[in-house]
């Protein structure tokens, strides 16, 4: 822009500014995938979902993602959680290299490609495209089963704007602090997430304090209900949970 001002060429001027707004477009998209604010706005999301709406909302994902997952194990239902949330609605969405890095999974190009390979996930371009695609330049991804057509409106009853708030609010929980500190792995993640979707505004798991049934959370996070335990240890050690105690009927 600094070129175009001294040569007081409007049309370059002008493809400065559109290069500026685009760049700038760019940056506040992948502060919402990532959870974060921009500058002065405050916290874009909390660990806390605040109206019994949205708990539901993000129940059934997870749900959904338990009844439909393609892979097994807590780490591939990580990663199909995101990329659902990220997808919902439309089916389609764009997805950056560093959304999959700053996921606890080992080997996320693997498992990337077991999902594309057994027909849940469409990309554009390779694999490696994907992760080295940055926030500028994203990915654009599709999963054909949330995709709506005129017969099936899709699994989801949340509108446009709820999604971005529901994909937002659950990077913000997989990638909170505390958790990436302790390096937590997919399942303590997937169970902090889960839990997330019932905690009260005064902190309490559960309505009324009653906390969620292991069956549920079990289901949801791709575990055995025996690890349960272990996994809510973790979380208290990482001082994401306090005073939870782990019983045959809930958590």
């Amino acid at each position: 822009s600094a070129w175009a001002e001294v040569t007081a060429d409007t049309g370059l001027r002008l493809d400065a500014e559109r290069a500026e707004q685009a760049a700038a477009t760019a940056r506040l998209q992948h502060l919402h995938r990532s959870g974060q604010a921009p500058e002065g706005d405050g916290p874009a999301v909390t660990r806390l979902l605040t109206a019994s709406a949205q708990w539901n909302h993000a129940r059934a994902v997870l749900t959904h993602v338990a009844d439909h997952a393609p892979l097994p194990g807590p780490e591939a239902r990580l990663l199909v959680v995101m990329l659902t949330l990220r997808t919902a609605q439309s089916g389609v969405g764009n997805l950056v290299g560093q959304d999959l890095k700053g996921l606890p999974l080992p080997d996320p190009e693997h498992l990337v490609g077991q999902l594309v390979e057994s027909g849940w996930l469409d990309i554009a371009g390779t694999v490696d495209e994907l992760i080295a695609s940055r926030p500028e330049n994203p990915t654009r991804i599709g999963v054909p089963s949330l995709t709506p057509d005129e017969s099936d409106p899709g699994p989801f009853t949340f509108g446009r704007k709820m999604r971005p708030k529901l994909s937002g609010w659950a990077q913000r929980v997989v990638g909170e602090k505390k958790l990436r500190k302790a390096k937590t792995s997919a399942d303590a993640r997937l169970l902090a997430l889960a839990l997330a979707t019932g905690v009260s505004l005064d902190g309490q798991l559960g309505p009324e304090g009653e906390g969620l049934g292991p069956e549920a959370l079990s289901s949801w996070c791709a575990i055995d209900p025996g690890d349960l335990p272990e996994l809510v240890d973790r979380l208290t050690a990482a001082d994401w949970l306090t005073e939870v105690a782990v019983t045959d009927t809930a958590v």
